[in-house]
């Protein structure tokens, strides 16, 4: 294991550069990212395997997320609690080259586009996600889920988010969007994650007036903090909430649900496999592996990450198992070197498989051997 620390920073987000196997970009914010400056920090591994910052950005408000852009081996774009995207090179120095401002809330994750690799996605607290090129400071599209009513299923369960007076109202907006990303096989495919407990999957082909969504409840009525695709599957992906549990959906045998506040859901969706009580706290990060189809990378708030394995599946065909019918849930590897709620994680592109990086509000970035 080998660490950074980031003094006086918390750690929200941590990606490796898909063009350089020794350099990674981490988000993170003062005072826990309630209040003061982000920063945005290029860390490179020597020979040595040492961590070691090459260059470092300070902006007004908290990084909650970053994303390299697939076009540029230089450039970051850094989603901020002001409502603002940032697009940095990191070959200059104190300056954004560009700023993206739309959003009317903190802006929670961005996302670069894996196929099509000239756009980039964000989503935000306002409850929208928005379209961007990295060539115009406007954006190019903004979806809006529809408005869903919340179902509950189990006793709700509220979290605290931040101790400020204009964030009074967090806990209510059961609309905000915590995640969204493109389809690693379909550069029209958007897929985000709300507090309202629900998936929703955009298609971008059709118009925004007709049915360009599918809308399904995933974590029982508590929020969804996180989504992802497999990199392999491309109609299975995975979601992880408050409810401490991973859920792995085929979107291929989710019955969707479209409405209004008023409307109601007739039939609860069934995920094809489940692990429960993944963590002891809410789970804030799924990720895939870029080398397997059957690993999946969980960060959460219980202060550890873990690599689990999908048990529905043996990398040919379904098994009819469940992660739940093993006696270790498929869990093959914890990590509990952090001492405060980890927020990021990420797959290392590079090398022998394995190795992931994560990052908490301890300040810490860690790089370790999952397996």
């Amino acid at each position: 294991m080998n660490g950074y620390r980031m003094d006086g920073f918390s750690g929200y987000s941590v990606k490796y550069s898909p063009f350089f196997d020794n350099k990674l970009a981490v988000a993170s914010g003062a005072n826990f990212g309630l209040v003061g400056n982000g920063k945005l920090h290029i860390i490179d591994i020597n020979d040595q395997g040492k961590l070691q910052e090459s260059n470092s950005f300070i902006t007004q408000d908290c990084l909650f997320d970053t994303a390299w852009n697939e076009l540029h081996e230089n450039q970051v774009v850094v989603a901020q609690g002001d409502g603002s995207l940032r697009l940095f090179d990191i070959t200059q120095k104190d300056y954004p080259i560009a700023v993206f401002k739309e959003h009317e809330r903190e802006v929670l994750s961005c996302n670069w586009n894996l196929v099509s690799k000239n756009t980039f996605t964000s989503s935000s607290w306002d409850g929208s996600v928005k379209i961007w090129s990295p060539l115009r400071t406007n954006s190019l599209s903004t979806l809006v889920p529809y408005p869903m009513k919340v179902i509950e299923y189990v006793d709700r369960v509220d979290i605290p988010l931040s101790n400020q007076n204009t964030h009074s109202d967090v806990i209510q907006n059961k609309n905000c969007i915590y995640q969204s990303i493109f389809s690693p096989h379909d550069p029209n495919l958007i897929l985000s994650c709300a507090g309202n407990s629900y998936i929703t999957l955009f298609d971008m082909r059709q118009s925004s007036t007709s049915n360009n969504q599918q809308n399904f409840l995933s974590h029982g009525g508590l929020e969804t903090l996180t989504c992802d695709f497999n990199k392999y599957r491309p109609n299975i992906i995975a979601s992880g909430g408050v409810d401490n549990a991973i859920r792995i959906w085929d979107l291929r045998m989710i019955e969707t649900t479209r409405g209004n506040l008023s409307a109601t859901t007739t039939t609860r969706p069934k995920c094809v496999n489940e692990i429960t009580r993944a963590h002891e706290l809410a789970v804030r990060r799924v990720v895939w592996s870029p080398h397997d189809p059957t690993l999946l990378l969980s960060a959460s708030y219980d202060m550890t990450c873990s690599i689990w394995k999908d048990l529905s599946f043996d990398g040919r065909s379904l098994t009819n198992r469940t992660n739940n019918t093993h006696i270790g849930k498929g869990c093959i590897a914890k990590f509990g070197g952090h001492s405060e709620f980890v927020f990021g994680t990420d797959w290392s592109l590079w090398g022998k498989p394995g190795y992931v990086a994560s990052t908490a509000w301890d300040g810490n970035v860690f790089i370790w051997k999952g397996y």
